[in-house]
């Protein structure tokens, strides 16, 4: 029997239309464009404004009927979906049931899981191993964020890192060498007092005290975590290289967790990659979360060839972090130019403006 590997075969996504720019944040918390973009390296970021009534289900509904609509699938041929976030709609039920109900995946079943910034990185190898046992055949991998929703506008300090956003991939089955091919994640348990929303769970129910101390939104000492963040994921791309013998002569694309083009670039400067070779959206998409390494793929899904390879790494809360290896399955440009127009800014400019303005071929 045919080893059996797991490919993507599509992206879809999907940004709020309403862009909050530094200017504007500047008159929100005392803060600068230039303040952040020394710092951060983020000049917009896309909201998704509490008025609207929705939250991070809407997103990746709308990034699934995208990816639906762009690979010609048959709903009824999926049979998984997996939802990497930390903003979920409720509690429960699952932001995955919400998607699969809002799409009619008449015959997936489905669960989120949370593992902060490194979620998608994760549900990359959950979602390969359930194909690679030989059950299923066809899937689809959520990760996004409604960071917004758990931002504090009082704190300079956070609250210009972070924007809304989701994306999703299709995962197959194949028998060609290609795909999910090495994995190595890491989680140490330490990282809780520099990054951290102190309340809301089981640990510290919410209160009148919790919300009037403003513990319900996210907490970072930001020293520590970009020393931890640039450490980490350069280890951790530095041993998927040693393994899988790559070098910076044969990786296509490093794409990077989102969060600081400080970082981003360290990494790659750790590793000795280009940064032409670097995916890189965080000066307008901003901190995802979830959805930044997807959204990346979506954004870049043009430049990417069949037989790409591509190493992934992210690092976020716990700590929690990795790297992993994947060799690209289609030649993205074809699959690219059937995004229909509304799903970049809602039909308020097409594919083509939507490039030109974030300086993309």
């Amino acid at each position: 029997m045919q080893k059996i590997n797991a490919v993507i075969t599509g992206v879809g996504g999907f940004v709020p239309t309403y862009i909050l720019d530094n200017e504007e944040m500047s008159q929100i918390v005392d803060t600068s464009d230039e303040w952040i973009m020394e710092r951060i390296g983020v000049k917009t970021r896309h909201i998704l404004k509490p008025e609207e009534g929705v939250g991070t289900s809407y997103m990746m509904t709308k990034a699934v009927e995208q990816l639906l609509q762009k690979t010609q699938v048959d709903p009824d041929t999926v049979e998984c979906l997996i939802v990497a976030t930390t903003t979920p709609d409720y509690h429960f039920p699952s932001t995955a049931s919400v998607v699969i109900g809002n799409v009619g995946l008449k015959n997936a079943w489905g669960f989120d899981m949370e593992a902060a910034c490194a979620g998608f990185l994760y549900a990359l190898e959950l979602g390969a191993n359930l194909i690679r046992s030989g059950r299923y055949k066809r899937i689809i991998l959520c990760g996004g964020d409604q960071m917004s929703s758990m931002t504090n506008y009082q704190d300079r300090n956070t609250c210009p890192i972070f924007g809304d956003g989701a994306a999703c991939v299709m995962m197959e089955a194949t028998e060609e060498e290609i795909g999910l091919i090495d994995g190595v994640y890491h989680v140490d348990g330490k990282g809780y007092q520099n990054l951290h929303m102190a309340a809301g769970g089981s640990a510290k129910m919410p209160s009148h005290e919790t919300v009037d101390a403003r513990e319900h939104f996210v907490y970072q000492e930001g020293r520590t975590v970009y020393k931890h963040a640039v450490l980490d994921m350069s280890s951790a791309v530095k041993d998927i290289c040693n393994r899988n013998d790559l070098t910076k002569e044969n990786i296509n694309w490093v794409c990077p967790h989102q969060a600081n083009i400080n970082i981003e670039l360290s990494v790659a400067g750790r590793i000795g990659i280009d940064e032409e070779h670097v995916m890189v959206n965080v000066d307008h998409m901003a901190n995802t979360s979830g959805g930044t390494l997807p959204l990346a793929l979506w954004e870049y899904e043009p430049q990417l060839k069949k037989g790409d390879k591509i190493v992934f790494t992210a690092f976020g809360a716990g700590f929690t972090w990795g790297a992993s290896y994947l060799v690209w399955g289609y030649d993205g440009a074809a699959e690219a130019a059937k995004s229909p127009a509304e799903f970049y800014q809602e039909g308020k400019i097409s594919r083509e403006e939507w490039y030109a303005k974030r300086g993309r071929k």
